[in-house]
């Protein structure tokens, strides 16, 4: 079986991935194109949503309520952060373009502790994480530090050259505070949009080894290993990432025979 999975070219559901396809227990996560105008409707009868905004406009009608022009950006690679919005389990919503869109849609396991509620861009940290050829741009969507049951959501965007989810790390373990046991998935777009990028998924034994040229609004499924992306020069890269597990923290390991480049790198 492949981690890769490839992006469908034509129609509403540009990828998708359940647990069941993934073989896995948490993470859900499929991406849209909506043209102006167009519905999807959005149900998940035992795990919560998340919503992600990622290009254009839409309306989302959900519980009774109507949220109207959500949506801050007309491409991933903007300096900006992207609306979302977090639906607990069993709730109805349907969400209408008002110009062409792309949505991004997360779930994970939940019993219904939490609210429905909208996550606006200035709710969202941003951060810039790395250094030199390792530098990237971190938004945190729906981070460990705000209300959910399992799920975890960011979005990064990499230059060209560089490297991303580097030093290598890992978050297979139940072994918190060192580590912690998340699924993840990567949804990647590439500036310009025939570009391509190179994501490793690799665990100490090799029982799990994959390199693969992922191109733009391809998915990489990470159910454990290191995980690292590469950027060729001359093309930008974005990828949201979801992750969720049996505790909702987010512990990683370094690949002990990269981790030098962090001891370095705090010199």
């Amino acid at each position: 079986m492949t981690l890769l999975v490839k992006a469908q070219r034509e129609g509403m559901t540009i990828a998708r991935v359940t647990p069941e396809s993934a073989g896995w227990r948490y993470v859900g996560f499929a991406a849209y194109r909506l043209g102006r105008d167009e519905l999807l409707y959005v149900h998940e009868a035992a795990r919560e949503v998340c919503i992600v905004v990622l290009t254009g406009a839409v309306t989302i009608e959900a519980d009774g309520q109507r949220f109207s022009s959500l949506g801050a950006r007309d491409s991933v690679f903007e300096d900006a952060a992207p609306y979302a919005l977090y639906l607990p389990p069993n709730v109805r919503a349907t969400v209408r373009a008002e110009r062409d869109a792309e949505l991004g849609v997360a779930s994970a396991p939940a019993e219904g502790r939490y609210g429905m509620r909208l996550i606006e861009p200035s709710q969202m940290k941003r951060s810039v994480r790395g250094k030199s050829l390792n530098t990237r741009y971190v938004c945190d969507i729906l981070p460990q530090t705000e209300p959910a049951e399992s799920l975890l959501v960011v979005e990064v965007r990499t230059p060209g050259g560089h490297s991303s989810s580097y030093p290598p790390h890992k978050h297979d373990a139940d072994n918190i505070p060192l580590e912690s046991a998340l699924e993840e998935t990567y949804y990647h777009r590439l500036d310009p949009s025939q570009g391509f990028a190179f994501q490793r998924v690799y665990t100490d034994l090799r029982d799990i080894d994959e390199s693969m040229a992922v191109e733009n609004h391809d998915v990489v499924m990470v159910p454990r290993g290191y995980h690292p992306v590469v950027v060729p020069y001359g093309y930008d890269s974005y990828y949201l990432n979801v992750m969720a597990g049996p505790q909702r923290v987010w512990h990683f390991k370094n690949d002990p025979a990269h981790d030098w480049i962090m001891q370095r790198d705090a010199r």
